[in-house]
């Protein structure tokens, strides 16, 4: 942590590591609202919160902008909860444990907190600063964004008197962001029938462990494995015959791909399971030797205290392993317009099984309404089949790119005068909190930028410290032009 709080912009890195010693769960963010709240007492900032809770810090222009208009900073405070396999950490407790690695930032076993910690950081860091040159600063800081976009959806109209927005929540330092995809979550839910396993069962717990997992958007055309999918593919080439579920657990996040899962059986025919089982990983893993070369496929012998073990009915088990084995998920369409952009897709996220109840959700973004509204009834559709009952929000709308925007022109100048190239320009099939701000103020022109950040959503979740250099150049240059 001292090498990290040495680093150049010294304000942004401890800014980041006073931010990543506070636990910040979404939907759980009232320490870290405190501590933005104690940040602007410090510095003498205006403070306020509106009506769903989010963060609004609000400094004066500096003497050589005080004519020029307000410019709204905007970043989320939570960040994604999620520990490597078996590391015991308690986030509710325990600040991030980050490292110097040469050039890249990385966390000790548990996501990082870059996304969207960086963009945070990058915020107080302008307003804490003395010596930059900018015009009114808007800070906003949104709640929820990971779990939902619960704080900009709730965002509260009229505080905010900026017509230009700055949202610091991309991972490519090369990339100016001006759209990007709406989501749906669906929650699904069965409860089943049990029946009782004998005490001469073969009981085991099977486990899969070591996939990359990421983020559901933007690694989503990868290809990377999905553990519960890999979970139902071997419950059902075994078959209800061979093996009787008890409980299955998988996922960490809502907008995480999956990288492990562990369901509980009883082995009811141990030669015919120890044959398939072993034909299935063997294809699994040559198939995804190349993507995932740390999967692991592993069963562990386990004991009941009871001599009995409750399970799925087969008709139960069929039924839903069917289902979770059919669903939609991955790649759902590719953008017809813009070449190489997943325009929908969907991510089966979360399973929790056991005790006669089952609970399952998945993910669901494009950057079409039509075609957003298309997968989720698919991702649905099989869980319908089979009594589930299934509820669907409402979502979040994508961001839709424009072809008329004053700070993409300004922006795109400054890069090629900074850095002696152009800039990428695109959209993104994650879920950026512009398109859902848009909704409380209409007409705002909006551009996302941001550092290199590579494997968000996981424990392997790491950033460029050149590129956060590049990043607050880029920023800070921005704001001297506005």
């Amino acid at each position: 942590m001292s090498d990290l709080r040495a680093l150049e912009p010294i304000t942004l890195w401890n800014c980041f590591a006073d931010l990543n010693a506070v636990p910040r769960p979404s939907k759980r963010e009232a320490r870290v609202v405190a501590f933005v709240q104690a940040f602007a007492e410090r510095h003498g900032l205006s403070s306020m919160l509106d009506s769903a809770g989010n963060v609004i810090l609000k400094k004066p222009a500096t003497p050589d902008r005080l004519e020029r208009p307000a410019v709204i900073l905007q970043a989320h405070l939570d960040m994604v909860h999620k520990a490597a396999d078996g590391l015991n950490f308690n986030f509710d407790q325990q600040g991030i444990e980050m490292w110097v690695d040469g050039d890249w930032v990385r966390a000790r076993g548990t996501t990082l907190g870059a996304d969207n910690g960086l963009g945070v950081a990058a915020i107080l860091a302008v307003l804490a600063s003395k010596d930059l040159s900018h015009p009114p600063i808007e800070a906003l800081f949104t709640l929820d964004e990971e779990q939902g976009m619960g704080g900009a959806l709730g965002l509260q109209p009229g505080l905010l008197t900026g017509k230009t927005m700055l949202n610091l929540d991309s991972e490519e330092d090369d990339t100016f962001t001006i759209g990007c995809a709406g989501g749906v979550d669906t929650l699904a839910s069965l409860d089943y029938a049990e029946s009782i396993q004998g005490p001469d069962s073969s009981f085991i717990a099977l486990h899969i462990t070591g996939l990359r997992g990421g983020h559901s958007g933007l690694q989503i055309h990868e290809g990377r494995a999905n553990a519960i999918k890999l979970m139902a593919r071997l419950l059902s080439a075994c078959g209800e015959e061979v093996v009787a579920l008890h409980s299955m657990r998988g996922g960490s996040a809502r907008n995480a791909i999956p990288a492990q899962c562990t369901a509980q059986l009883v082995i009811l025919n141990q030669p015919r399971f120890d044959e398939i089982f072993a034909k299935e990983v063997a294809g699994i893993r040559e198939e995804f030797e190349l993507i995932e070369p740390h999967l692991s496929i592993t069963t562990q012998p386990l004991n009941t205290e009871q001599g009995v073990v409750p399970t799925m009915t087969d008709e139960a088990q069929r039924a839903l392993v069917l289902a979770l084995q059919a669903v939609v998920n991955g790649v759902y369409r590719m953008s017809p317009v813009v070449p190489g952009l997943v325009e929908a897709s969907s991510n089966l996220s979360l399973i929790s099984l056991g005790q006669g109840h089952a609970e399952w959700s998945g993910l669901q973004r494009s950057s079409v309404d039509s075609s957003k509204e298309d997968v989720a009834r698919a991702f649905a559709a099989p869980f319908q089949l089979i009594g589930a009952e299934v509820i669907q929000d409402a979502g979040y709308p994508g961001w839709s790119p424009s072809a008329d925007s004053a700070i993409l022109d300004k922006m795109k100048f400054l890069y090629r005068e900074l850095f002696g190239h152009e800039v990428k320009v695109s959209a993104c099939h994650a879920g950026l909190e512009c398109g859902v701000i848009a909704i409380a103020y209409p007409g705002l022109d909006m551009i996302s930028f941001g550092p290199n950040i590579h494997e968000a959503h996981s424990e392997k979740e790491c950033c460029s410290i050149s590129s956060v250099q590049k990043f607050w150049k880029l920023l800070t240059a921005t704001l001297a032009r506005l």
